[in-house]
């Protein structure tokens, strides 16, 4: 449960900037970004309540956020794959070990 929820987070981040970046398309990017971040919505307000899914809901908005002018100082790729690192370790700390709800 965990590491589905953490992997799908980090590279629904990673893939939605590829996306963008190889295509040219940045709605195509954000139609994977936002398909990525609900799917995590769902499976861990179910198990993992509320709460925890407003606090990964909130990093990985603010992960997007944060990555364009971090982008700007360290480089886009860099800046992308620090973020989604980050996102998906907190995902992981905050869904459950197995599909319980705690």
């Amino acid at each position: 449960m965990r590491w589905r929820v953490a992997v799908l987070a980090a590279t629904s981040l990673l893939l939605g900037f590829g996306v963008a970046q190889v295509t040219g398309n940045r709605f195509a990017g954000g139609i994977i970004l936002l398909v990525g971040g609900v799917w995590c919505a769902i499976v861990l307000v179910r198990h993992a309540g509320p709460l925890r899914t407003v606090i990964v809901g909130v990093v990985y908005i603010g992960a997007f956020i944060v990555s364009h002018p971090l982008g700007k100082l360290i480089g886009p790729w860099p800046s992308v794959v620090l973020v989604a690192l980050i996102t998906g370790a907190v995902a992981y700390a905050l869904a459950p070990k197995a599909a319980s709800r705690n």
